[in-house]
Formats: structure tokens, sequence, C-alpha cells
């Protein structure tokens, strides 16, 4: 059974919170001891029902301003697929969360108020969500129930929508007219929607297809540990051990080496005392090559048919996460799966207005600004462009004075 990891994004008030404790709720995947605090819970809905927005809403900031501040992480299965949801908050100033949430999704859902249509935060989340290079977009018209299910109101919001999503150049697009507070086209289809003839938003999560992409044919595997025993059992044992981002590996496949480029052949391959003779993303796993070659933590095997690209200066996206502004004139440390190394800022090249998405000139980065920057690293980097593989294509800045991460990286091109 595969998982699907997908996240919730819109305004304040838009109904994220409750669509998810809707799911979680018509699905039975809410505990019992949950259930009975839901009911003995002094928030309700204007009707006397539970207020599922409880379900996700876990800070006490949330619960007293009714609103979303930190990602909530909710899991549930069905007879068909398992799901990770990431619920992240609408508010601007929380930018920097609701990126961290979607970084590793495979689907976004964006809610639009079906009484306010396409505001300037359904623009800003559309754009983080072709900025982050997610593929499959679901776009609940939430509150039908306050509109009348008007068919009319639906095609209208669709309609614009449908513009912007060619603006920012937004693949699959799945419109579905919902009220999470009644229970319309969440998981059931609605009796109140007859004009509506597509799945609901539970149906098409369990069916849709999210397995493919171009990084399946880029096999890449930092390495992590190099697995030397020297016992007098394993006395010539040599391994190197680590979690295959993206692709796939097989006996003997060709691999090189990066950044020293020397190539080799895999000989072995074990997970725990398995011995398979193929290992796909996800799985952590230990090779052994034909020929002993000098591999350190940080390198990366790939295969030899695919080479990523590699460069010390590199052209990215940045979203700043710190406090601090982006300074120039410090070495920031670049995080790139197990490779870490110094990095400074060359130069600015853009910042996006997220409401306007107009880029303009800028000087500084400060919290939640997104732009774009060319940087220059102490140690060639083995990297995919962002959009051909993201596994590979990311990383992060960390500022060496606090060890805090202050910005989310997306490779975009190498620089001159």
């Amino acid at each position: 059974m595969n998982i699907l990891k997908f996240f919730t994004a819109g305004s304040v008030d838009d109904g994220k919170s409750t669509l998810i404790g809707r799911l979680l709720y018509d699905t039975d995947s809410i505990l019992a001891d949950q259930l009975e605090a839901l009911q003995q819970s002094n928030r309700k809905n204007d009707d006397g029902t539970i207020d599922l927005a409880i379900l996700t809403d876990g800070l006490r900031a949330e619960r007293e301003q009714g609103i979303t501040i930190d990602v909530a992480y909710k899991y549930f299965q069905t007879a068909n697929r398992k799901f990770i949801i990431a619920d992240t908050p609408g508010h601007i100033q929380y930018t920097r969360n609701m990126v961290t949430g979607a970084s590793t999704a495979k689907l976004a859902i964006i809610l639009i108020d079906a009484r306010n249509g396409v505001v300037e935060q359904t623009v800003r989340h559309s754009y983080l969500v072709s900025l982050l290079g997610i593929e499959h977009v679901v776009v609940c018209l939430n509150k039908m129930d306050m509109v009348d299910y008007s068919e009319t109101v639906f095609d209208a919001i669709t309609d614009k929508y449908k513009a912007l999503a060619a603006e920012l150049k937004l693949k699959d697009v799945t419109f579905i007219p919902v009220s999470a507070l009644k229970g319309d086209n969440v998981v059931n289809e609605s009796e109140h929607m007859t004009w509506y003839q597509g799945r609901s938003l539970l149906h098409f999560l369990e069916s849709v297809d999210v397995e493919s992409g171009p990084e399946y044919n880029l096999a890449r595997m930092p390495i992590q540990w190099v697995v030397r025993p020297q016992t007098d059992e394993l006395h010539d044992y040599r391994g190197y051990a680590g979690r295959v981002l993206s692709g796939s590996f097989q006996l003997n496949d060709r691999v090189t080496v990066l950044p020293s480029g020397t190539s080799s052949v895999i000989e072995r391959i074990e997970i725990f005392d398995q011995r398979p003779e193929e290992v796909h993303a996800g799985q952590s796993v230990t090779l052994h090559l034909r020929d002993n070659i000098d591999i350190s933590r940080g390198d990366v095997l790939v295969n030899s048919d695919h080479l990523p690209q590699s460069s010390q200066l590199i052209e990215a996206d940045v979203c700043w996460m710190d406090s601090r502004p982006l300074d120039e004139n410090i070495t920031y440390l670049l995080q790139h799966n197990s490779k870490v190394t110094k990095c400074k800022i060359r130069e600015i090249l853009y910042k996006v207005d997220i409401n306007t998405l107009e880029k303009q000139d800028a000087y500084d980065f400060r919290l939640n600004d997104i732009g774009r920057v060319v940087l220059k690293t102490a140690d060639a980097l083995a990297f995919d462009f962002y959009t051909e593989n993201k596994a590979n294509g990311a990383a992060i800045l960390i500022d060496s004075r606090t060890n805090l991460t202050a910005a989310a990286l997306m490779f975009r091109a190498v620089a001159d």
C-alpha cells in the first residue's frame, strides 16, 4: 500500500483544519479518547455540532485565536492508500512554516472560500505550489453551503483560477466543490450538488497517480557512512551505506562516485540480512562496489548514464526562514543531503512580491522573503535542477553563528 503525502493551504478561516477534521472524522480515523475530548470541548459550531478544527489546532494560541500557526501532521488510511496530511498555516507571517510543510508533499489542496473567490492568499499559495514543483493540485471550493450550493458561483471561481493556473504553469488542477462543515463531497458525494459529476475529495485522493516523474530515471544515493568493521570475521568488508534519494540501483549497474568522478560496478546490495537485486528511492541500503575506491561521507553515488550537475556557482530560489536578514558579508553553511560545505551569497538577483508575482530588485532578504540568488560553495556540489529531481535539487542554508536554519534553497541553474 503506497503513501500519499499532501498538504492544505488557504486563507485564514477558509476551513483547512475543518476539512482535515472532516476527513478524519468521516473515515473513522479518530481514536476513542480523541472523540471523547472533542465531544467535551467547549468549542462548538453555531448549530451545536463538534468543531472538527480542534483535531489539528494543537497549540494553545491556535485554539484561542482559531488560526493555524504551526504545521500539524495527521495520519490516516483507507483500504486503498495511506495518507500523511500537513495542515499548513495560511497567514503571510507563517510562510516559512507553509514551505516546510509542503516541501515533501506530492499533492496540494488549496481551499477557496466560495463567498470570497480567488483572493491574495490564493495567489500567494498557488505561487508557492508552483515554486515547490508540486504537480498535482486540488482546488476545493469550500463553504458551498453558504452560497446555496450554486453551480454559477462554482463556475465563476474555477474560470478565474484556471487563468491563474495557466500563468503559474500549474499542470494537473482538479476542482471539487465541498462543505467541510456539512461533509458535502469530502468523504461522501453530496446530495445537494447533483450538477457536480466528479468524485468526492477522498475518492480522488485514493485514486490519483503520483508515482511518475522525471526523477525516476535519476539514481542518486548520498553516502552517509562507510562501513568498515575490520574484525577477524569481516576483515575485508567495505560497504557504503545511505538512503536512495531517487531512481533505483541494480546489481551490476555501473555507477559513478562524485565529486571524484571514479566509476565502478555494484557487486552486492544489502538491506539488513537480505540481498536484493534492486533497490528503490526511499530505501536505506548498503552497497558494495567491485573496486576499492576512496569514498567519504557526503560523496554521492549516481548511475553513470545520467550524471547530475557539478558546480560551485549555482543559481537558487530562496525562501528566507531566519529572523536575521541575509548578510552577504558572512559565510554560511550549505547542507545538501549529507554534504556540508561553506557558502557565500555572491549576488541577489531579485525578490518576488508574492502578492503580485512581480520580480523586484532587492538588496536584502528578510523573514518569509522569496527570490533568487547566486551562491558560491567552497566545494563542488553534485546536484540536479529542482525541476528535474526535487530530492537532489534542494538544500538548506545554516547560519554558522547560531546553527539555525536560515533558508531553504531550490537549485535552478548553473551560474556563469
